[in-house]
Parts: C-alpha cells; structure tokens; sequence
C-alpha cells in the first residue's frame, strides 16, 4: 500500500458505508438515543405534552380552497361522483375543526407553561412534526410564542415535516420504536385527536405502558372529541368481553372543547411534583 493511499484511508466513524451497513444497526440506534439526548438538554427541554392525530387534516385557510374546487366540481359531476364529493367535503370539514381545535389547545398550553417560573415543571407542546393535527399542535404552540418540539419519521412517501416548528427542535427519525421512546420519555401528558392507523398505533403502546406500569409517572391522557372515539372504539365493549378492567377505562378522559381539555391538563399535570427526565422510564 503506498503512501497515499494510507493517507486517504477514512477512519471507522467516517466509513459511510460502513455506518449504513447491517453490522453498524447498533451505531445507528445508538445515535437515535444520543443525538436527541444532546439537543434537548441543550435546550432545556424537561417535559413535553405530545399530540397525536391525523396527518390528513386541513388548516382552515387549505380547507376554504379546496372546497370552493369541490364546489365547482360538483356542477359537473355526475350522480355517483356527486356523492364521492360531498363524502369528501364532510369527512374534510369534520377534520378541519379538529385542527382548529387542536391550535387552541395548545396556543393555552403554551401561553400557561411560559409563565411558569421553575424550569422543573416547564412543559413543551411536542408532535410528530408532519402535517394536519401535528401541524396544529406546533401552530398553537408557536403563535403563542413558546418553544414546540417535532419528533419527525422517514418514511417511503416523502412526509414533510409542518412549516411551524423550529429547526434546532426538530428530529428526523428512522426507527419507530426509537421515536416512541422520545415521545414517551419527557411526556407529563399525551393529547390524541381522531386519526388513523399511526394514530392507533402510538395511542395502544403509551395506553399499554401506563396500564402495566412499566411508566411509573403520572400521565395524564386526553382523547378528544367523544363523536369520533365512541364510534371508532367501544371501550365499554372491551370491558363487557372481559378483556380489559373496569378501573382501565379510567386510564383517559375524553374531552370536547379546548377549555375542558386545558383545564383538566393543566389540574392533572400541574398536581404532579416536578420530575427529571429519566426518573420514570427507560430505565
């Protein structure tokens, strides 16, 4: 080997190919963990309330054109088609409320949170950084002038993370199991608005960890909007086929406005004693 090519040989944390490869998967995870770590202590970032909900939901100002393009398609349309579109436009309006729900919320969150003295009891509204209700929950928070956390994924069909989050708080993940540690490590509260699959998905995991105690924290949880969760999930159906306690439909409170929603987080997580991260999870 000459001397050149000894000079150009890159060492084992600059081997890209290497870092991408199966046998670096630890590194990679490892990264996921340390990296967040790093930042949000730098930013002083102790708790969070994390928002789930649809990534397909409207902000009003794209609801308003894109029904006045139904409304014009709908002078066209055919009987069938006719019916497609008012589907549309009533699925797309219900979700449209929700996001201007969601953006209240947490705009009180955020106002009431900046006015705490002690960095202890701090709490920041988090989200997974996409669009529709996560872009909600980063809108409310940033309009009321306060810190919002983004907890973004790669994924096949290109997600763009919402345009109301701050750079320097803002996670791109690969994992999803490392992600779900993120959101539930700093949660104090877990808000879930209507959604789909993602939705459900990261709604059982953290409901699960809470009822078998493997968070050992006060966690409140808020499903909100009772016309969506009753006809969706059935709890009292699970609780009938004795596949869940009685005292588990305790485990969350369904709300209806911002204001019952605020009121009650703000109860619920201002009762609980300061708590430092790593003090109830993970460990």
């Amino acid at each position: 080997m000459s001397d050149k090519d000894r000079r150009f040989l890159p060492k084992a944390y600059d081997n890209r190919e290497f870092l991408h490869s199966a046998q670096a998967r630890t590194l990679r995870i490892l990264a996921e963990y340390l990296e967040p770590q790093a930042r949000l202590r730098a930013h002083k970032i102790r708790g969070t309330i994390v928002f789930f909900g649809s990534a397909r939901a409207r902000s009003p100002e794209v609801f308003a054109l894109d029904m006045q393009q139904w409304q014009e398609q709908l002078k066209t349309a055919g009987a069938e088609q006719a019916v497609r579109i008012r589907q549309r436009m009533s699925a797309a309006e219900r979700l449209a409320k929700y996001y201007v729900d969601c953006s209240r919320l947490t705009y009180l969150l955020t106002q009431h949170y900046r006015n705490v003295t002690d960095p202890r009891n701090q709490r920041v509204v988090c989200s997974g950084g996409g669009p529709g209700l996560m872009e909600a929950a980063n809108r409310g928070a940033r309009e009321a002038g306060g810190k919002t956390v983004g907890l973004s994924i790669s994924l096949p069909h290109e997600q763009l993370n919402n345009r109301y989050l701050d750079p320097r708080l803002t996670f791109e993940f690969h994992y999803f199991f490392m992600r779900k540690y993120w959101f539930m490590y700093l949660a104090r509260a877990l808000v879930v608005f209507p959604g789909g699959f993602g939705t459900m998905d990261e709604l059982f995991e953290m409901m699960t960890l809470v009822q078998t105690q493997k968070v050992r924290k006060r966690l409140p949880i808020v499903l909100y909007g009772s016309a969506y969760w009753e006809e969706v999930i059935r709890f009292q159906t699970m609780v009938d086929w004795g596949v869940i306690s009685p005292e588990d439909t305790k485990l969350f409170k369904i709300c209806d406005t911002p204001e019952e929603a605020f009121e009650y987080l703000k109860r619920e997580i201002d009762g609980a004693p300061g708590m430092e991260p790593g003090s109830s999870y993970g460990e």
